[in-house]
Parts: structure tokens; sequence; C-alpha cells
């Protein structure tokens, strides 16, 4: 049997791959930052309405 060593991800390799990159990662984390935040909210509130 052949043994071959895994792929090894080494990253963007232009600064234009880079910024790409860090713009994708950048998005996914204010977009689940929001999320999370506007879920939060309508907890907080749904849990406020109840108790009244």
């Amino acid at each position: 049997m052949a043994s071959h060593a895994p792929a090894r991800y080494t990253g963007p390799t232009t600064i234009e791959a880079l910024t790409a990159d860090r713009q994708r990662m950048w998005g996914s984390f204010t977009s689940a930052t929001t999320g999370m935040v506007v879920f939060l909210v309508v907890l907080l509130v749904g849990m406020a309405w109840f108790l009244l």
C-alpha cells in the first residue's frame, strides 16, 4: 500500500488572495455576531413580555 502525507494548507499565496480571505473571514464573523445579538434581543424581549 502506498502511503502519502496529507496535503497541507499553506494559506493564500498572493496579497489579493490574503485580502479576499480576510474579508471573507470578517464577513462571517460580523454575520455571526449580528445574528447572536438579534437572537439575544429577541430572547430578552420575549422573556420580558412573558413575565409581564
